[in-house]
């Protein structure tokens, strides 16, 4: 298959492991660059040697040389960005969340069938190996059929401030922004089930906590201690159709003793552990046995899982394969995400 010319559209943090990834692809050439900054795009152009550099993105969508574009932009223009990609007959990687609202999901969901194009959701854990020998093992069976899983993913200090906590570009805080990996983590891992309900708690008690010294996190580029219109804490529980619930709780802020990433599932005929580190429960000959699977990283590898994630976009684009994240799947988890904000709001369960 001929090699795919790809555009990355954001040049802030996240696009580092794009444009990285892209590079260790021999079927990737990395295009053009796009950002408005345009300083910052042609820094990156330089670092990878990508040979064109854009600011306004539609522009660049109008070069038909353009196989794919990878969306690394603020979360409030994932939808038209995607949409207008889509339309310019690109394949299409959007960071996670898929957009901001509902509505924008299902826009972005109609212009992919308009198309005939693939939109991969940024979900990346769902390409980490954990994630595939968990998959493994609950494919063949081995655990049984998953009713129950809880999920933590809590800062004691990480808002990153910027536009992360700029509720018009981002939609929300730790919710939108980490939760959204570990609830997907879970709900793709229990078979994707149908929501049944969501019942939702936010709470915006102890801002971003500059006043904290001695204690390094990271900060967004346009970092502004001054602004912050998002949640410190988010909690809910989601049941589905078929009887399974899913407990969740992440934080950007919180009076904890540690930072704390749990991912649990628990099946009639055994359980997982994926964070902190991969384990398997099961039970055979009434002994119960915790398995310890004998791979390179036990947790998550950033790293790897990107260049897993993008290692399997280009196959999709070369029509080798069919993405493990469609915008389907993204507009499920905008229905779940959005579910909670407005149970929060409205202090009662949602019913879908």
């Amino acid at each position: 298959m001929s090699k795919q010319r790809i555009a990355v559209i954001g040049a802030g943090s996240i696009s580092e492991m794009h444009l990285k990834s892209y590079q260790n692809n021999p079927d990737a050439e990395l295009y053009a660059i796009c950002d408005l900054n345009e300083e910052r795009a042609q820094a990156k152009a330089e670092k990878y040697g990508i040979p064109h550099v854009f600011t306004d993105y539609k522009t660049l969508l109008a070069d038909a040389s353009i196989d794919a574009v990878s969306i690394c932009t603020w979360n409030n223009s994932h939808a038209p960005i995607s949409i207008a990609a889509l339309e310019a007959g690109k394949n299409v990687l959007t960071e996670k969340p898929l957009c901001k609202t509902v509505e924008e999901a299902l826009a972005v969901e109609q212009a992919v069938r308009r198309s005939g194009k693939t939109l991969q959701v940024g979900f990346v854990r769902r390409y980490a190996s954990n994630t595939s020998i968990v998959k493994s093992f609950l494919d063949n069976g081995e655990l049984g059929d998953i009713y129950y899983a809880k999920a933590s993913c809590i800062r004691r200090l990480g808002n990153p401030g910027g536009w992360f906590s700029d509720i018009e570009r981002s939609g929300g805080g730790p919710l939108i922004d980490v939760g959204v990996h570990v609830i997907d983590l879970c709900w793709y891992l229990m078979g994707k089930p149908k929501v049944k309900s969501v019942s939702g708690n936010t709470y915006k008690k102890l801002g971003n906590r500059a006043n904290v010294k001695n204690l390094a996190f990271y900060k967004a580029a346009d970092y502004d201690a001054t602004h912050n219109t998002v949640e410190d804490l988010a909690n809910a529980l989601i049941r589905f159709e078929n009887g399974a619930s899913l407990l969740v709780d992440v934080s950007f802020t919180l009076h904890a003793k540690e930072d704390e990433l749990t991912v649990k599932l628990y099946g009639e005929n055994g359980g997982a552990e994926l964070e902190p580190e991969l384990a398997i429960i099961t039970e055979k000959y009434d002994t119960i046995l915790n398995l310890t699977p004998q791979i390179n990283n036990l947790s998550f590898d950033f790293v790897a899982g990107f260049q897993q994630e993008i290692n399997y976009f280009i196959e999709v684009c070369q029509g080798k394969k069919a993405t493990l994240s469609p915008v389907e799947d993204g507009v499920e988890m905008m229905k779940i995400l959005c579910g909670i904000y407005e149970s929060s709001e409205q202090g009662k369960e949602i019913h879908f």
